[in-house]
């Protein structure tokens, strides 16, 4: 018997002598074509080569490709597990020639192939042509010698092949097995085609056209071969058997099933453990390949394959979650050739598991429900839609999940009913939307929301990738097109561009086609929380709702951003290892050039403080761990140690990040619920500087902070100023803190000096400079003494007020001091005349000329002020008008 590993490496050898260039598989998720969900062809990741725009390494390649077909058009989910041929996952052997050979040695490489290096009896071989293709024909005929009964001439689209409705075409050769008159069956295109005797097993696509919008086709300057032959069936035929599932790989697979099970593969459990060993695969290699369970897109359909297998597992009574502990049974079986799987195979059964336990908590309650309600159904009957609606909102059953449940007893499911309920849903969702009291111009996105669905993030993994515009936004309205000059908003159905969430600023970058669009993104925004808004500025040509961009990130302000997000985490953990676990986050901005981080604390930290949160940051970011992601129920997560922040919403599904080193209890330094971007391991971050902490409201505390590049520049610049401070005082930068401290002790000298010498001249009658000299007069029979000093403490008008008193004995005194154009006036009254004149009336007169208000003291003694020093003379004169009475 040849392996399935044999042949595939017999294939690949085969072209490489050939002068094929072997070619690695690409991942599933294709990158280059925003149309396909999942890669679901050999010739997927070629593409752009066909179509002229990429140049090809080498003019002929050959590859073993990996393909998922479980959503959108190519959808073979619902027949998996009850057919011989039907898979979520398979893999396309296939050569290729770029305008290099054609036809001719596309036929005699296959022939030669299948009939000599792997022995296939020629008399079980028939192939197909297109039924105008008379080169194929002749072809077959002259390499194979196969007669003409065995060349079936097809008039239909199934032997004529197109990548869309323009572009690369041509007609097919499909190369067809018998598997013997012992099945049931007849040839391609004869009325019992449909059987399972004659199996495709190679197509060849002979590419020598390109289809024009007008319906014409001219011939391709440089045709070219795309040939497909799946693994498996190939496998079925080189291996003696006529069902793919009794081939080496799956029945491994299924032997594994059986014996965690105990049951065996026989009868109506057979079903399920097929659709247990196909389903282990495809989803193993879609989260290899970066994919993980969510509520939309991709990670939805790997979450519907995941379920279904799990509900097989749970039928075939296993007890405890399965699909996780047949991991190893896989890597065994495909590991070699797809080293992917051995790299992941710690996060594929972590994930397995984690998904298969949460699944089996919601499904028995789905399942008795469903048990419940059809009860009463015989064969024949159908499900009420609502109650299959309820499954799917209540309990995540998908609605193919419960067709499947129900297939066994032949009941149907109210598609209709279903999707009424569902309509009523999203009508409800729309409604309560419109009372939350969002701009009525936001309609427009819950419009796009309902009618597109949400905008698939490509970004964790990738800062470029294509997507195809389903819809363009210019003031607040859908547009068809846009042009040179105009700002919109640009929505794709899939996009690495961040959009502002959780803090973190949106990314920037640019967009073109082939067409000749080229705009900037300035800034991508995430509308009702699923769509992604790119904002942008188009520079040239025109785009439309169809059109398939280019989508680049800025990756160096991505990293920028992604630094200083990371940051936020670790000098969270940082915080509450110093001061506490009372400390938690109460708010952040992440930006390219610094970063903001609130928290909870009743006051202000020490310069201790953050010299230790500051420090053991960077004693993390030293370290270099590598930063994990996990998905969780928020439950798990939060069980798990992982901080989550109060009053944030959470979905079924989150990210959990960690990140920094281990600690006793095993744990990484920081486990945080996050949405967002983040270095790739904490050396990323480069290092981490506070630069300021400030207060934000009674009990929150605020840090900002740099990092990286920013972090660096931020301290040079105040090296810089160190240095020209030195400069200023003729001193090393090391000597500034001594040097500073000498001259602001001298300056206090000087000041106490300077004080000193005012308050003796003032004392001796002279005035200080720029100030009138003190001059006793009398007013109203009593003994007045006025003066005006510039440069005085006020403090020392009470001494100078009770100097003027007992040098005159009995009198009135009032001094008025101008400081920075402002004035302070008091007034003293000697004991004997307290009852003729009050020294309060005395100053709120002055104060009134000096532009102010108030005043106030004792009779004998009292002090105000004024804005307005200029009219200190003035304040004299209102005193003295006072007394004249």
């Amino acid at each position: 018997m040849t392996s399935t590993n044999e042949i595939r490496r017999s294939f690949l050898d085969y072209f490489s002598k050939a002068g094929h260039t072997a070619t690695p598989s690409a991942p599933l998720v294709p990158y280059n074509d925003p149309t396909l969900m999942f890669v679901n062809a050999g010739m997927v990741p070629f593409k752009n080569v066909f179509t002229g725009l990429e140049t090809p390494a080498s003019p002929r390649a050959a590859s073993s490709q990996k393909c998922v077909r479980a959503g959108g058009k190519h959808n073979d989910l619902d027949n998996v597990g009850y057919t011989a041929r039907h898979h979520t996952f398979f893999e396309m052997l296939g050569n290729f020639s770029f305008g290099d050979y054609f036809k001719e040695q596309a036929i005699e490489h296959a022939w030669t192939l299948l009939t000599g290096e792997w022995g296939l009896p020629k008399d079980r071989l028939t192939v197909t042509v297109y039924h105008t293709d008379d080169e194929a024909h002749a072809l077959w005929r002259k390499i194979a010698g196969l007669p003409d009964d065995r060349i079936i001439r097809i008039p239909t689209s199934d032997n004529f092949w197109s990548m869309g409705d323009t572009g690369p075409c041509g007609p097919c050769s499909e190369i067809f097995y018998d598997h013997g008159d012992h099945i049931f069956g007849g040839p391609p295109g004869s009325p019992d085609e449909d059987g399972d005797r004659f199996v495709e097993i190679w197509n060849l696509v002979f590419m020598q056209y390109e289809q024009q919008a007008d319906g014409t086709r001219r011939d391709l300057p440089k045709p070219s071969i795309d040939t497909g032959m799946g693994i498996e069936r190939v496998a079925a035929v080189l291996q003696g058997v006529h069902d793919n599932y009794d081939t080496d790989t799956f029945k491994a697979l299924i032997a594994a099933s059986e014996a965690l099970t105990g049951v065996a593969a026989q009868g109506e459990q057979a079903a399920s453990h097929r659709v247990i060993a196909d389903h282990l695969r495809s989803t193993s290699f879609l989260m290899a390949d970066g994919v993980l369970p969510s509520n939309e897109g991709r990670g939805y359909v790997l979450r519907r394959i995941m379920r279904r297998a799990m509900r097989h597992a749970h039928l075939l009574g296993a007890a405890e979650p399965l699909m996780h502990r047949l991991v190893p049974a896989l890597v065994t079986e495909m590991g070699q050739a797809y080293p992917e799987l051995v790299r992941g195979q710690a996060l594929i059964s972590e994930v397995l598991e984690r998904e298969e336990a949460q699944f089996r908590r919601t499904l028995d309650k789905g399942l008795k429900l469903l048990d419940d309600a059809t009860g009463d159904l015989a064969e024949g009957g159908e499900l009420d839609g609502e109650i299959a609606f309820r499954l799917y909102d209540t309990y995540g059953f998908p609605y193919d999940l419960t067709e499947d449940a129900l297939r066994a007893r032949g009941i149907g499911v109210d598609k209709d009913g279903f999707d009424t309920a569902m309509a009523r849903q999203k009508a409800a969702a729309r409604a309560a939307w419109k009372g939350s009291g969002d701009a009525a111009s936001g309609e427009v996105w819950f419009d796009i929301a309902e009618r597109e669905g949400a905008s698939e993030f490509t970004g964790y993994a990738a800062t470029s990738g294509e997507g195809r515009v389903v819809a363009i936004v210019k003031g607040g309205a859908e547009v068809a097109t846009a042009a040179a000059g105009d700002a919109v908003v640009i929505l794709t159905n899939q996009t690495p561009f961040y959009g502002e969430s959780g803090g973190q600023t949106g990314d920037a970058g640019t967009m073109a086609s082939l067409a000749g669009f080229k705009g900037t993104v300035t800034d991508t925004s995430k509308p009702l929380g699923r769509l992604h808004a790119h904002q942008v500025r188009i520079e040239a040509g025109e785009i439309a709702v169809g059109d398939t961009v280019e989508m680049k990130v800025d990756a160096e302000r991505r990293d920028r951003i992604r630094a200083n997000h990371s940051a936020t985490h670790l000098v969270h953990a940082a915080l509450r290892n110093r001061l506490g676990g009372h400390v938690t986050q109460k708010g952040s901005m992440v930006a390219e050039d610094r970063l903001r981080f609130d928290f909870s604390h009743p006051v202000a930290l020490t310069p201790d403080d953050i010299a230790a949160v500051e420090a053991e940051v960077n004693a993390e970011i030293r370290a270099n761990e590598q930063v994990s992601t996990r998905l969780m129920t928020p439950d798990d997560a939060v069980a798990a140690g992982a901080l989550a922040l109060f009053g944030e919403k959470y979905g079924d599904e989150v990210r959990v990040l960690a990140m920094g080193r281990s600690g006793k209890e095993g744990r990484n330094y920081s486990v945080e619920l996050c949405g967002g971007t983040h270095v790739r391991a904490t050396g990323d971050i480069g290092v981490f500087r506070i630069v300021s902490e400030s207060a934000v409201s009674s009990g929150i505390r605020r840090i900002e902070a740099m990092t990286g590049e920013g972090a660096r520049q931020w301290l040079v610049s105040r090296e810089e100023a160190l240095k020209a401070a030195a400069s200023v005082i003729r001193a090393t930068p090391e000597e500034v803190p001594a040097r500073l401290a000498a001259l602001l002790d001298e300056r206090k000298r000087l000041e106490k000096e300077l004080a000193e010498a005012k308050k003796a001249l003032a004392l001796g009658g002279g005035g200080s400079s720029g100030g009138a000299a003190a001059a006793d007069e009398a007013i109203a029979g009593v003994a007045f003494s006025g003066q005006v000093l510039d440069g005085l403490d006020p403090k020392e008008l009470r001494p100078l007020l009770d100097a003027a008193k007992q040098r005159m004995g009995s009198g009135v005194a009032a001094i008025i001091v101008v400081n920075d154009g402002k004035a302070s006036i008091a007034a003293a009254v000697t004991d004997d005349l307290t009852g003729r004149f009050s020294a309060v009336d005395l100053v709120r007169a002055g104060v009134e000329a000096l532009g102010g208000k108030g005043g106030g003291g004792r009779p004998d003694m009292a002090q105000g002020g004024g804005p307005d020093g200029a009219k200190a003379a003035d304040a004299l004169a209102a005193v003295k008008a006072v007394m004249a009475g």
